[in-house]
């Protein structure tokens, strides 16, 4: 026979008191299950990946808040762990799926390659996350070319001389200042340059024309004046390019070789005077080549 259960007198009003509330007490024992349920680390809640920027590889880990209800985290755990799925949307679910609009800021993921995620309490290893094309690592810009290396400047060319020889290149044949008696002088107040008929002849410095013409025995003859007061004398020309009172510069042709005149055949009689007269003459040679002028 059972003996009949008797409570102490000391806990009978307590018990009394719960008999009368039970369905009271059973409510706040099941509200507080439920509430130290939402106390237990979110680890193994729903991380939704989601882009931050759109085309860009970093991601936003949203997590999903608690449940704001007791059927809410006993709905959440029956769901029970989830394998990686790729939404429509692009996002990825990890783990419980989380609601929408009960998402927090979370950590930065960066995806770069494909990879597997494999659950804790799965035996096999689920498909790898897939990465969209714009996600996916870019390729570095190859570096714009080398400009292209400017050409060198061509050299400036050298100045014109300021002095010319009168028939560049041409021998001489009768120097300055041999003695003859033919020669009024009594020796040659020039010099003889080899050259044909029709040889263009130069002015020897910037000069003016003072004469242009025929001269008796010099036959058709220029006389040019000098920068220095100096006077260039060109005799036997056979024709005349220049005329009294022009500005010629240093090179210029003044005319051309001939036998004019007093004359044995084709070549240049070349004097330099110190006035603009018979016999006043120095070395056409020795002066030239003291103002630079050394192609003869």
């Amino acid at each position: 026979m059972a003996v009949p259960h008797r409570t102490p007198a000391l806990l009978r009003p307590a018990a009394s008191w719960l008999r009368e509330r039970r369905s009271v007490v059973a409510w706040s024992g099941a509200m507080t299950l439920a509430f130290g349920a939402l106390l237990i680390p979110v680890s193994a809640s729903a991380q939704t990946v989601r882009p931050t920027a759109p085309g860009g590889s970093v991601f936003t880990a949203a997590l999903a808040s608690p449940p704001a209800s007791a059927e809410a985290a006993a709905g959440d755990a029956a769901a029970g762990t989830g394998a990686a799925r790729e939404g429509a949307s692009g996002a990825t679910t990890v783990g419980k799926r989380a609601r929408p609009g009960k998402a927090v800021t979370g950590s930065l993921v960066q995806i770069a390659t494909p990879i597997a995620y494999q659950l804790p309490s799965s035996a096999s290893p689920q498909d790898a996350v897939a990465v969209a094309r714009d996600l996916a690592p870019a390729t570095p810009a190859a570096p714009p070319p080398a400009p292209a290396r400017a050409a060198e400047p061509a050299p400036a060319p050298a100045p014109p001389p300021a002095w010319y020889a009168p028939a560049p290149g041409a021998p001489i044949t009768n120097p300055y200042g041999v003695p003859n008696a033919e020669y009024a002088a009594g020796y040659h107040t020039g010099v003889d340059f080899a050259v044909d008929s029709g040889t263009p002849l130069h002015a020897v410095g910037d000069a003016t024309v003072v004469s242009a013409g025929w001269a008796g025995a010099y036959g058709k003859e220029v006389v040019l004046l000098l920068p220095d007061d100096h006077y260039a004398q060109y005799a036997h020309l056979s024709s005349l390019s220049v005329s009294a009172g022009d500005t010629v510069a240093a090179g210029q042709e003044i005319g051309q070789s001939g036998s004019t005149g007093n004359s044995t055949g084709p070549h240049l009689h070349f004097e330099i005077r110190t006035s603009n007269h018979y016999g006043a003459v120095v070395d056409p040679i020795g002066y030239l080549s003291e103002h630079g002028a050394t192609d003869f």
